[in-house]
């Protein structure tokens, strides 16, 4: 049986552009403090008044036979409704060398039966992070821990793999042995390898997207054949800087937004790597927001951005044009329509949201109703 909440999630929608975003920046006095509570108050009854977008939450029933599901890093929905859930958990255990990923495929809707695991004992399979369906059903699993991408036809067979994991031969020899330390925590990178990826993201005309990652500040273009393009990013908070790109995603007209974590934004650009824009999640009555998994809304103009926010325990929704947030979904708890450390998110075809929780150690699905003009 689901556990079902029966009241909806709401969202604002559709008319909010122009108006001021909730945050507001620096400030400390108590005229200052007052002025933002107003205008946040002013803003959250201006989010009541408009129409919203309806979801009913579920909490997915997945089951593994003789095994437990872990922390559902990436989770992401093919076109036929089966759920692919990479998941940081695994018998290795998840210190160098170890192996913490497993990368688990479930039926469609109603009872999301388990179908099997995917590339078992793979060498790139480390510390998972996350996991996609691109448009020819080919599964991709980005792995943290390895510093791999991984791509696999949709019955499972090996297409590519890019990057290289660390040996723990050298990590032993190097660091231990010869004492060698880190010198640079943010290197800039090189081309063909990456440092601790967390997503991928693919262009109208199949050229993908990288965001990389923990260890280097950037996002990498990759063609289609997996030749390496361009990167773009250093460690930073100004604009094509990031504190750990952790989420990416491109739109149907050609934009590609990168969730910078740390420095609690989404980033905006071109397929070229050009800046154009950037919108902070940001709240000062429920604090500061930090942005993790991204997905666009399945309306044929993309509306709307969905941020996974993993401080605040909620899915951010930003207006897509403006980078504006306009509403939330979810809160912080263990209940359907609450989050505890909310880590990924995917949209399917039909709109419906399935996130993942690092810590809930569990799959939601958020159904898609449609519009409702009823004021809260």
């Amino acid at each position: 049986m689901f556990m079902t909440l029966r009241k909806p999630a709401t969202l604002v929608a559709l008319l909010l552009l122009g108006t001021s975003p909730l945050y507001a920046q620096g400030g400390g006095t108590p005229e200052a403090r007052a002025a933002r509570a107003a205008e946040a108050q002013k803003q959250l009854a201006l989010e009541a008044s408009l129409p919203k977008l309806e979801f009913t939450e579920q909490v997915l029933p997945l089951r593994i036979p003789d095994h437990t599901l872990g922390e559902t890093e990436g989770v992401s929905m093919n076109a036929a409704g089966h759920l692919f859930v990479y998941s940081r958990t695994g018998k290795g255990g998840s210190a160098r060398g170890g192996t913490a990923a497993e990368l688990y495929e479930f039926g469609p809707a109603p009872d999301y039966k388990f179908v099997k695991q995917w590339l078992p004992d793979q060498y790139g399979a480390s510390f998972a992070h996350s996991v996609r369906v691109d448009k020819d059903q080919n599964v991709w699993i980005v792995d943290e821990g390895s510093g791999m991408v991984i791509e696999s036809k949709p019955n499972g067979d090996l297409v590519k793999e890019l990057g290289r994991k660390p040996e723990a031969i050298d990590y032993l020899e190097s660091y231990l042995e010869r004492g060698e330390k880190v010198t640079e925590r943010h290197p800039v990178g090189t081309m063909g390898t990456f440092n601790r990826p967390t997503d991928i993201a693919w262009a109208p005309n199949g050229d993908f997207f990288v965001s990389d990652g923990y260890g280097n500040s950037r996002a990498v273009k990759i063609a289609k054949d997996g030749t390496w393009l361009k990167a773009v990013g250093t460690y930073g908070s100004g604009p094509q800087q990031f504190n750990t790109p952790h989420g990416i995603e491109v739109s149907n007209d050609g934009i590609v937004y990168v969730t910078d974590r740390a420095n609690n934004r989404v980033q905006a650009f071109t397929l070229e790597g050009k800046f154009l824009k950037e919108g902070f999640i940001k709240r000062e009555s429920q604090g500061t927001g930090t942005a993790f998994g991204v997905g666009l809304s399945a309306d044929p103009a993309q509306r709307f951005l969905y941020i996974a926010d993993g401080s605040n325990e909620r899915i951010a929704i930003l207006d897509r044009t403006s980078l504006e947030e306009i509403g939330h979904i979810g809160g912080p708890g263990r209940k359907a329509g609450e989050f505890f450390h909310l880590h990924s998110l995917d949209v399917d075809p039909q709109g419906n949201i399935v996130t993942g929780e690092s810590q809930g150690y569990r799959v939601q699905k958020f159904i898609f109703k449609g519009l409702s003009t009823a004021a809260r």
